[in-house]
Parts: C-alpha cells; structure tokens; sequence
C-alpha cells in the first residue's frame, strides 16, 4: 500500500489546520480588547484613553468611535451590546457608527478601516497559535 507521508501526521498539526478552516468567531466571542487593541496601534492613542468616561481629545474620540463602529458593524454587536462594552449609551454608538460611515468617503481612512476590520477577528478569543513542535 503505498503511503502518501514519510511519517504519520502530527495529531497537533491536524487541530492547527482544522482551527484555521474553522469559521471566524461569533459577535460574542470578540472581547473588547481585541478591538483596542488594533486601535490604540494605528491610531497611537493610549488604551486607557479610549476607555475613559469623557470625550478628550478629538483623536481620542476620532479612535473611540472607530472602535465602537468595529464592534456594531464589523462584528455584528447590537448598538446596546456595544454601548454597554464601551461604557456609552446607544445612542452614543449610533452617532459613532454614522460619524465613521462619514467618513469612509476618504479613500485612505476607508482602507484603514478595511484593514481594521480584517484584524480584529485574527486578535479576538479564537486567535490561533501555532502548534508546538515535539522535541
């Protein structure tokens, strides 16, 4: 009978590629964190600011409505959920979502957001890691 492999497959390396075909998570498994997380990075604002109960700066606010708009639309989280992960009333979410689809029209803020949108999931709960090699 003829072996496809030289050795049998790793058991590891089979729950790796079956994550990696596993659908991306669910709404309620993105954390807050991961969406600051991807914020704080290309907006260079503090993570504590984003998460502070008053406006601040306009670019604190610029990259907290941005984060809020990740989470109602990109993730899929009610306006409610989304204010209650951020600390907002949904009315506040909803004036962030309309403010960043605003926005879009600028070709560079819009690609920005293309790539925030795809990072996120890759940061949530279900980020993979890769196996771990036998020694």
């Amino acid at each position: 009978m003829l072996q496809p492999f030289a050795r049998p497959i790793d058991p590891t390396v089979t729950r790796y590629c079956r994550q990696l075909r596993s659908p991306p998570p669910r709404p309620a498994d993105v954390r807050r964190e991961a969406i600051e997380q991807a914020v704080v990075q290309v907006f260079a604002v503090a993570g504590h600011d984003l998460r502070r109960t008053t406006r601040g700066r306009a670019r604190v606010a610029l990259a907290r409505q941005v984060a809020m708009y990740l989470a109602h639309v990109g993730c899929g989280l009610s306006l409610t959920e989304t204010g209650r992960l951020f600390g907002r009333d949904r009315t506040t979410v909803a004036h962030a979502c309309g403010v960043i689809e605003d926005r879009r029209d600028d070709p560079v803020f819009d690609r920005a957001l293309d790539l925030l949108e795809w990072a996120v999931p890759a940061l949530s709960t279900r980020a993979f890691t890769a196996p771990a090699t036998a020694s």
